[in-house]
């Protein structure tokens, strides 16, 4: 496995995700660091750590489908090997 940095684009979203404390995910263009065995993984990994922080905070059916449709406003910027 690899450390891949996964550099994400917010900024459609970061106004509705006010609410919610998002760690490292806290600024429009964050960078973030995940293990995985290829590049596509790395990006699922980091959608899927979005995802788990923001439903940890509030488990209902609503915020379940407010960060399924969220989930299509994000984009990777890029994502490389450090």
């Amino acid at each position: 496995m690899k450390i891949y940095k996964v550099e994400l684009d917010l900024s459609l979203v970061i106004g509705r995700l006010t609410k919610y404390r998002l760690q490292q995910y806290n600024s429009t263009y964050p960078t973030v660091f995940v293990q995985a065995d290829n590049p596509d993984d790395a990006c699922h990994l980091a959608y899927y750590q979005l995802a788990e922080i923001i439903l940890k905070q509030d488990l209902s059916s609503e915020t379940a489908l407010f960060v399924r449709e969220l989930l299509f406003d994000i984009s990777i910027k890029s994502i490389s090997v450090p």
